[in-house]
């Protein structure tokens, strides 16, 4: 029992060195000066659902204490629209270069955190694809 146990205790922290030595690699420092092109250009769908518990004013007041307004969205990231959902909160469509998506995370965290719950939507741009295809069969 005790040498199963151990194998098993072995496995675990063998995984778990792994995955920390594979994020660790993985994770690279933000491009600041890098900008959004066609081959590396990703378009960020944010849903920040706020907490309905609270007043409007306590939600803009802890967002303006947590520095929000300062850092969100940061420079050299385009801001493509930026809607109220009324009775969700707001939807904010960035385009940004992939290298930069850990670091919108991360403001978001920092600073939207308690008066929003975010949900992230990465998605890249297909349209060219999907007219092209469109006018294929159209001819076909």
């Amino acid at each position: 029992m005790s040498q199963a146990k151990g194998s098993w205790m072995t496995m675990a922290v063998l995984a778990g060195v792994l995955a920390l030595s594979s994020g660790a690699a993985a994770q690279t420092a933000p491009a600041e000066n890098a900008a959004p092109t066609a081959d590396n250009a990703v378009t960020l769908t944010v849903f920040l659902k706020h907490d309905q518990s609270r007043p409007l004013s306590e939600l803009n007041a802890q967002l303006q204490r947590q520095g929000y307004y300062k850092a969100f969205p940061p420079d050299g990231v385009e801001v493509v629209s930026w809607y109220v959902m009324m009775g969700i909160g707001q939807v904010v469509t960035l385009r940004l270069p992939a290298s930069r998506l850990r670091e919108v995370n991360r403001i978001l965290e920092n600073t939207a955190w308690g008066s929003y719950r975010t949900e992230f939507y990465p998605t890249y741009d297909y349209k060219a694809i999907g007219v092209a295809a469109h006018e294929k069969a159209q001819q076909q």
